[in-house]
């Protein structure tokens, strides 16, 4: 079994992911599951001795059941958290993720199966220019779609001080 770049030490958490920017008439494409709050980006650890881009087109096939190509790196996210429920509660956590935007495929149409941790995950298309009404993570995504990008972008979020 594949195991995930990440570990836990102490009250430490920290995991190495791979994810999806997926965006189809101005809609980007979220998963979400009864037991969160929130949507959360396409994607998932990276595994040891994997390719960050083979990771992407593994972990979006997995969640949403279609094959998307990449078009090319768009960001990469150092994230600092804590949660105060589920199984990172108490935890200090440090994500680093690389965003892949995805080449659209013209349709939104789906065909997603996926569950994580043993619940059922929901693929939602949220309206960019309508994402600061939902609670959805990552939190840079409305301010990154609606701007033009000259390269990689390298953003830091840190939810602890907020």
């Amino acid at each position: 079994m594949p195991i995930d770049c990440g570990f836990t030490k102490e009250n430490h958490w920290f995991r190495y992911r791979a994810a999806a920017i997926i965006v189809e008439d101005g809609c980007v494409l979220f998963a979400g599951n009864e037991r969160e709050d929130y949507y959360y980006s396409i994607g998932g650890g990276v595994h040891m001795g994997e390719a960050a881009e083979d990771a992407v087109i593994r972990e979006v096939f997995e969640e949403t059941g279609v094959h998307y190509e990449i078009d090319h790196l768009a960001v990469i996210h150092e994230n600092f958290f804590s949660e105060s429920g589920g199984a990172l509660q108490g935890l200090d956590c440090h994500e680093i993720c690389l965003y892949f935007l995805m080449k659209p495929r013209g349709t939104r149409t789906l065909h997603s199966e996926s569950y994580t941790l043993g619940v059922r995950e929901e693929m939602h298309w949220l309206p960019v220019n309508r994402l600061d009404d939902y609670k959805a993570f990552p939190s840079f995504m409305k301010d990154y779609l609606s701007r033009e990008h000259l390269g990689i972008e390298h953003i830091i979020t840190d939810e602890r001080k907020q």
